[in-house]
């Protein structure tokens, strides 16, 4: 089914079919980390992206949010409709962490009254820097419509993720998603959720199940994200 490769990224590989309006994304064993300066390739962890990845937007489709995904076709790889992505990452912060805990001087592991939404501009060689919605708008990066649907969006998976998780032993502290557009305008939810892209923590011990393990040299993300899969597929 896979035709021409069409992009590369760090995580994942994007393939033209025989369809215009369906590609094929398959999920890489590289692991990186501060935009690329720390890389390794861990055999598994594709796969194991993979695998839960799909169980998390199958949730998400059954409780209303479009993805781009279509079906899973193997262990590594999925078919997906075709979209145009929004160079936005999008992110929600439930507990203080990471950037957020230096930026602000806020202990890491502290709530938060409420989840946060933060916008980054997608794009390595600059940083992912930071974005407000005004900013957005006048970059002509999304429209005001579409930024409200991002919003929406956004919000509601949340919503949806923090007791799917909690109801397997984790606490969802952040994430970051990205959307895309379909021919038509319509507004998807892309790429990937996964523990690569998810803070998530053991709600009695507080230990790390995602690629913070990796980034801070804590251990192997491979048996994290084998117990996230063992835990999401009970």
């Amino acid at each position: 089914m896979k035709e021409t490769l069409l992009y590369e990224g760090k995580a994942k590989c994007l393939y033209s079919t025989s369809d215009p309006d369906l590609y094929v994304m398959e999920y890489k064993d590289d692991v990186t980390a501060g935009n690329g300066a720390k890389k390794d390739n861990i055999a598994g962890k594709g796969e194991l992206n993979c695998a839960i990845c799909n169980v998390i937007y199958e949730m998400l489709a059954q409780n209303g949010v479009p993805t781009h995904l279509v079906k899973p076709l193997d262990n590594l790889n999925i078919l997906v409709r075709r979209v145009e992505i929004v160079p936005l990452e999008v992110i929600v912060r439930n507990v203080a962490a990471g950037s957020f805990s230096k930026r602000f001087g806020v202990e890491e592991g502290s709530p938060l009254r409420m989840p946060i939404l933060e916008y980054c501009l997608k794009d390595d060689a600059l940083g992912d820097p930071p974005l407000n919605d005004m900013q957005i708008l006048a970059l002509d990066l999304a429209t005001k419509e579409e930024l409200s649907e991002i919003a929406a969006q956004t919000m509601r998976v949340n919503e949806l993720l923090i007791p799917f998780f909690a109801k397997s032993g984790m606490r969802l502290i952040d994430f970051k998603i990205e959307f895309g557009r379909t021919p038509d305008g319509k507004i998807l939810l892309a790429d990937e959720i996964t523990p690569d892209s998810c803070r998530l923590w053991d709600a009695e011990t507080g230990a790390k199940l995602d690629k913070d393990l990796f980034r801070r040299g804590l251990g192997n993300i491979l048996d994290a994200y084998q117990e996230v899969l063992r835990r999401v597929t009970l």
